[in-house]
């Protein structure tokens, strides 16, 4: 059997709906969809979703502190701005992030980052 798909959301389940919300919209512009209370917020990524979901109050309670997610997922954010410039203002907001970087043979230039939670992002510029 073929299941024909394509990528509708992605959703990050995490402490601060509001806190990712902010985040996401006020340096991506991203815009909100749907939010219901603190627990759920959909943002209009381009050609996907993302949703940011409250974490239960089962592993919250676990949860001491300024905590940060390790998780094996990246978000790819591909941008037509100069990557450079976008790094640098991000930076100047206290965003973390990582030396931008390519490889051989590869049309983009690459760069990482890290939201409030510390799921990973990265940026995509064609060269």
């Amino acid at each position: 059997m073929k299941i024909k798909a394509s990528l509708d959301t992605i959703i990050l389940y995490v402490q601060s709906v509001e806190t990712l919300k902010t985040f996401y919209v006020r340096l991506f512009n991203f815009p909100v969809i749907e939010e219901y209370g603190s627990v759920w917020a959909l943002l209009d990524a381009g050609g996907a979703k993302i949703g940011l979901h409250k974490i239960g109050e089962q592993f919250l309670n676990k949860i001491k502190g300024n905590f940060k997610f390790d998780n094996n997922t990246k978000i790819v954010f591909e941008i037509d701005e100069d990557i450079n410039q976008v790094r640098t203002g991000l930076i100047a907001q206290n965003v973390p992030m990582r030396e931008i970087k390519t490889f051989d043979n590869y049309e983009f230039w690459l760069c990482d980052g890290e939201d409030p939670e510390g799921n990973v992002f990265q940026l995509k510029q064609r060269k």
